[in-house]
This record gives C-alpha cells, sequence and structure tokens, in this order.
C-alpha cells in the first residue's frame, strides 16, 4: 500500500485516515487481526472500517414489485427496491418504512424478514442490505427524496435494476412466483 495508490471502497486501511480521532497522533498501517488496519502511532488507537449497511422493503402488489428509480449516484438512474441507510440507533424495520414512505409516499408494514444480502464494495454504496417484506397500509404512490419515479413492475418486466442485492432478490421473488416463471 503506497501513499499514491486510491482508497478503494472496503479497503481495511484507508490512508485518508492521517490522524488518531483520540489524540491527534500520526497514524501508520499494520497488520491487525489478519487484515492491514491503521493504527495510532502514539496511542495504539485502530481504526476499524465499519461496513455501511442499507435497509428496505419488498412490497408485491398482484405480482408486481414495487420499485424506485434512483435520483442520485451510486447507480442514478437505475431502479431499486425502496431502501436506505441504517444510521446507529436506527431500528432496521422503523428505518425500512421510513424509507417506503419518504420514497414513495405509501404507508407499509413490515410483514417479514426476506434476507440479508452483501453487495460488492463501491463508493457510497450499501455493503450489507437487510431486506424485509411490507404489505401497503395507506398513502398515495409519488415518487419523492431520493427517487425521480416510483411503480410497480411485473416480475417478468421488470426495468434496468441496480445493485447485485436488488437482482438477487428479485431472483429469489421470481422463483417464489408461479405467474413470473411462466
Amino acid at each position: 500500500m503506497g501513499s499514491g495508490e486510491p482508497v478503494l471502497p472496503g479497503d481495511s486501511a484507508p490512508e485518508v485516515i492521517v490522524w488518531c480521532c483520540r489524540c491527534r497522533g500520526t497514524m501508520g498501517t499494520r497488520e491487525v487481526q489478519g487484515r492491514p488496519r491503521r493504527v495510532c502511532e502514539a496511542c495504539g488507537f485502530i481504526h476499524f472500517v465499519e461496513a455501511k449497511v442499507g435497509v428496505g422493503v419488498c412490497v408485491i402488489d398482484d405480482d408486481r414489485l414495487l420499485l424506485v428509480r434512483r435520483r442520485f449516484n451510486p447507480e442514478k438512474g437505475r431502479w431499486s427496491l425502496p431502501a436506505g441507510f441504517l444510521d446507529s440507533g436506527d431500528d432496521p424495520r422503523a428505518c425500512a418504512v421510513r424509507e417506503a414512505r419518504e420514497e414513495t409516499g405509501l404507508e407499509v408494514r413490515v410483514t417479514g424478514l426476506v434476507d440479508v444480502f452483501h453487495n460488492p464494495p463501491q463508493r457510497g454504496g450499501a455493503t450489507l442490505f437487510v431486506l424485509f417484506e411490507a404489505e401497503i397500509v395507506g398513502g398515495r404512490l409519488e415518487a419523492a427524496d431520493d427517487a425521480t419515479d416510483a411503480d410497480f413492475f411485473p416480475l417478468d418486466a421488470l426495468p434496468d435494476l441496480a445493485f447485485p442485492s436488488t437482482r438477487h432478490a428479485v431472483d429469489m421473488l421470481r422463483a417464489r412466483s408461479p405467474r413470473a416463471r411462466r
């Protein structure tokens, strides 16, 4: 890891971490627990890079899947499940419900867990994605917040999808849906 190398998403020892957040000492790179990590040369503080966690909802109505078109990068202009980042201390289910309301105008109720997915590291995206099943309990479909459009699509005729986790979830849904397998 030379100082001229770019910082890649998923890097366990990003060289942009120059100063210790505890004592303001200089950070260096050492192997810790089998991986290179940034470690303070003065106080020994170890900087662990945390995974970004996203949560979302899977809403199916009459064998059609609710999707939103992304307003921002990563994957701007492509379609994804209504979702957002989980902040420290947030309840994952409540966060998923809030994101659905903010992006689609629909009030949903979580009815179960679909799965937890891993996304390969990319700039700005979630590395872990927790997807909940949900049903509509109110509201009116209208794109807002960081979605430019929101709509329901047949599982066998979906638009250009963002994120490996979205594509994997759709594959799982298609396998469960008799209509989509025809």
